[in-house]
């Protein structure tokens, strides 16, 4: 079992090598805990845990076998590991280390990934939706690759998607802040109307007073003031 464990991370590895970059991933990723998980592919600030799981004694025992009701046993038996290793799995789905909400599970054998997803099998139906559950999708050394595209497809939408939330964001504060200087526009204009207003009924006044002085001075001083008039416009 630990040689099939060593060979299973070696598959894993050689798969995530051919379509990654050696800075979008990291083999032997250790959480917080000290908890290591086999892989981890990084995603700006986004972690998919992977783990490799090899559940293959119970698998060759049933295909060995020709007895019916040792074969319905060993069936049992063997969804009993396959959940254990979904559990074990799930265990990596840390958001609060900026993990994704789900994690993969690599079984390097094609033959016993094929047979877990044969919806025929009643266990095997029962085993696919305790892994939906547990947030775990399984995958083999054939489907991870499209699995994995499309899984940074999707959280490069996602990435998008809050980006375009962040600048919505930033126009609302921005209209706040037109709104806000609208208002104070509105007011220092309001204010300019009333001294311009203050200024008119001022000129008015100053032109009684120069008619005045006129008068007084039997026309040799004053009558030659003329208000400029400000146009509110």
């Amino acid at each position: 079992p630990k040689q099939r464990g060593i060979l299973g991370e070696y598959f894993l590895e050689a798969s995530l090598e051919s379509v990654l970059s050696p800075n979008q991933y990291k083999m032997q990723y250790r959480f917080s805990n000290k908890e290591i998980v086999d892989a981890a592919v990084f995603f700006r600030d986004k972690i998919v845990p992977i783990d490799s799981k090899f559940s293959l004694e119970k698998y060759n025992l049933m295909q060995q076998t020709n007895d019916r009701m040792a074969k319905l046993k060993l069936e049992r038996q063997f969804a009993k590991d396959v959940k254990t290793r979904i559990e074990e799995t799930s265990k990596y789905i840390r958001p609060a280390e900026n993990t994704t909400d789900f994690a993969l599970m690599f079984v390097p054998a094609e033959g016993v990934y094929h047979y877990l997803i044969n919806s025929e099998n009643t266990s095997n139906q029962d085993m696919i939706a305790y892994a939906f559950q547990k947030k775990v999708i399984i995958v083999s050394p054939m489907s991870f690759y499209a699995y994995l595209q499309t899984i940074l497809h999707a959280l490069k939408a996602l990435q998008v998607e809050e980006s375009i939330k962040e600048v919505l964001k930033k126009i609302d504060v921005l209209g706040q802040h037109l709104t806000t200087y609208e208002t104070y526009l509105h007011k220092i204009g309001k204010n300019l109307g009333t001294s311009i207003n203050m200024y008119h009924q001022a000129a008015k006044e100053f032109e009684k007073i120069d008619k005045d002085i006129f008068k007084i001075s039997k026309g040799k001083q004053g009558g030659q003031y003329q208000a400029f008039i400000v146009d509110k416009k």
